[in-house]
C-alpha cells in the first residue's frame, strides 16, 4: 500500500512572478480587495520553488513511499497553449528528480486549481476549446516528465473549483454563472479529464491514471440494512440546485460511463449538448484508482418511511481549527460507499486537520490534536481493508503547511511547521508519528 502526503502547487510554491511563469487565476484573484483573509498571497507561500530540496529531503525524513503534488500550468506553458517555458520545465524536472534520488514515487495532479489566466480572458471552462486546451496541456507532461513519472489524477476536487470558483465566487477566478454557464463548465471539465487520460495512455502505455473528488459521506447512525441503503442513496442522491457538489454527477461519467438517472438531473441535462451522452465515449476511459479526498461526513439516520434525515452533529463533537466537525467513521464509510458503487481501487488523497499550531517554549510543535485525528481515521481505513475494501494507498493532507485559499494562511494543515516570515521548516509531532505509523507497514 502507498504511504503519502499530498501538496498543491499554487500552496507552497511561491515564486509567482519569477522564470517566465504565466499568471494563473489565482495570482489576479489574490490581487481584489476583501477576497482573502489578511489580504494573503501565495507570490511567497513556503517558497518550495527554491526550498525543493530541503523540503523533499525532510520527505525522505517521513519515510512516505509516495509524494502527491500539483503541477501549475501556467508555469510551464505561460499562455496556457503555445509555447513552452523551459524554466518551469527544468523545475519540475529537478522536483522529480530529487524525489527519486529518495525512492519517492512521484504522483502528479495534474489540475489543483491555479488556471492559467490568459485561458480565463477566453472565457475558461466556459470555452468549448477548453478540453482541447488541457489535452495539449496534458501532452506537454507526458512528453516531458511520462519518462519518470507513471502515477498521475487528472483533476482534484472540481466540485470545489467548479462550486467556489464558478458558482459561489468565494475562489478564484471569482465567478458567479447561471445554471446554464455552470452546467457547460462542468461538462468542458469531464471531457477534459476523459481526454487527457487518452493522452496519457497514448504517450505513457505504463502510467497509472486516476481522478479525485471531494466527498463528505453519508454516516449511517447504526449498520442496520435499512439505514446504510438510506446512506448510499443519500450519499449519490442529485440535489437541482447545488447539483454542481454531487458526487454522482462528478463520478457517475468517469467511472461507470453514465449521468445520474433522475428527475432532477433532467433539470440540469437541458443545458448540454443534445447528444450529451455521445460524449461517454470520450469522458468515460478506463481508470486505475479512484481518488477520494475526504475530511468528515454528515450522520443520517431514518424516518418511518425509511427516507435518510440527517442528524445534528452533538455538542460535545470535536471540530477542527478551521470549524470542520471531526467524524472518524467518515473514512470507513467513504471508501465502503464509493467501492461498492465504482469498484474501482481507492486512494485516498487527502485526509487531515487545521490545528492552532504554535512553536513551544522548547522550540517543537505539539499537535496531539492532528494525531489522535490521524490515528482515529487510519484506523476506519484499516476497518474498511479487513472488510475486503480495495485501499492501496493513503496520503495526508498536507505535506506542509500552507496558503488555504480564501483563509489565507491562518489555518495549518501541515506535518511540517511553516514560519512565513523565515522560512524555517519544524517537523511536528504528527510528522514523527506518521512517520512510525508508515514504518509499520512497510
Amino acid at each position: 500500500m502507498i504511504y503519502g502526503t499530498s501538496t498543491a502547487s499554487y500552496q507552497i510554491e511561491g515564486a509567482a512572478f519569477e522564470d517566465g511563469k504565466g499568471l494563473s487565476v489565482w495570482d489576479v484573484f489574490c490581487e481584489r480587495p476583501n477576497v482573502i483573509k489578511n489580504s494573503d498571497t501565495g507570490n511567497v507561500s513556503c517558497d518550495h520553488y527554491h526550498k525543493y530540496k530541503e523540503d523533499i529531503k525532510l520527505l525522505s525524513e517521513l519515510g512516505v513511499t509516495s509524494y502527491r503534488f500539483s503541477i501549475s500550468w501556467p508555469r510551464i506553458l505561460p499562455n496556457g497553449i503555445g509555447e513552452v517555458n523551459p524554466k518551469g520545465i527544468n523545475f519540475y524536472n529537478n522536483l522529480i528528480n530529487e524525489l527519486l534520488k529518495y525512492n519517492i514515487e512521484p504522483c502528479v495532479t495534474l489540475f489543483h486549481w491555479d488556471y492559467p489566466y490568459e485561458l480565463d480572458k477566453q472565457g475558461g471552462w466556459l470555452n468549448d476549446k477548453s478540453s482541447d486546451w488541457f489535452e495539449y496541456y496534458t501532452e506537454v507532461v507526458a512528453k516531458n516528465f511520462g519518462d519518470r513519472v507513471k502515477m498521475f489524477i487528472t483533476f482534484n476536487e472540481p466540485q470545489v473549483f467548479i462550486g467556489h470558483g464558478h458558482a459561489t465566487g468565494h475562489h478564484a477566478p471569482g465567478k458567479r454563472l447561471s445554471m446554464r454557464e455552470l452546467a457547460a463548465c462542468s461538462f468542458n471539465v469531464l471531457l477534459s479529464h476523459g481526454k487527457a487520460v487518452k493522452k496519457l495512455r497514448e504517450l505513457i502505455p505504463d502510467c497509472k491514471v486516476g481522478y479525485t473528488s471531494a466527498t463528505t459521506p453519508a454516516i449511517p447512525v447504526n449498520s442496520t440494512e435499512k439505514n446504510i441503503d438510506a446512506a448510499y442513496k443519500e450519499f449519490f442522491s442529485f440535489n437541482k440546485y447545488y447539483w454542481f457538489w454531487n458526487t454522482a454527477w462528478w463520478c457517475d461519467p468517469v467511472f461507470k460511463g453514465t449521468f445520474p438517472e433522475s428527475a432532477e438531473f433532467s433539470e440540469i441535462s437541458k443545458f448540454l449538448p443534445k447528444n450529451y451522452n455521445d460524449y461517454l465515449k470520450i469522458i468515460y476511459q478506463p481508470l486505475d484508482f479512484c481518488g477520494i479526498n475526504c475530511y468528515n461526513g454528515n450522520y443520517y439516520d431514518i424516518d418511518k418511511n425509511g427516507n435518510a434525515v440527517c442528524v445534528p452533529h452533538s455538542s460535545n463533537a470535536s471540530k477542527t481549527a478551521i470549524g470542520w466537525p471531526v467524524t472518524p467513521d467518515a473514512l470507513y464509510w467513504v471508501t465502503k460507499l464509493m467501492y461498492e458503487r465504482y469498484k474501482l481501487p481507492i486512494i485516498i488523497t487527502e485526509n487531515g486537520m487545521a490545528c492552532h499550531d504554535t512553536v513551544s517554549l522548547d522550540g517543537c510543535v505539539h499537535d496531539f490534536d492532528r494525531i489522535d485525528f490521524l490515528n482515529r481515521y487510519l484506523l476506519g481505513v484499516e476497518k474498511a481493508k479487513s472488510e475486503g475494501i480495495d485501499i492501496i494507498g493513503y496520503y495526508t493532507w498536507s505535506f506542509m503547511d500552507n496558503f488555504e485559499w480564501e483563509e489565507g494562511y491562518q489555518y495549518r494543515f501541515g506535518l511540517t511547521y511553516i514560519n512565513y516570515e523565515t522560512g524555517e521548516r519544524i517537523k511536528k509531532d504528527s510528522f514523527l508519528w506518521y512517520k512510525k505509523y508508515i514504518n509499520k507497514y512497510i
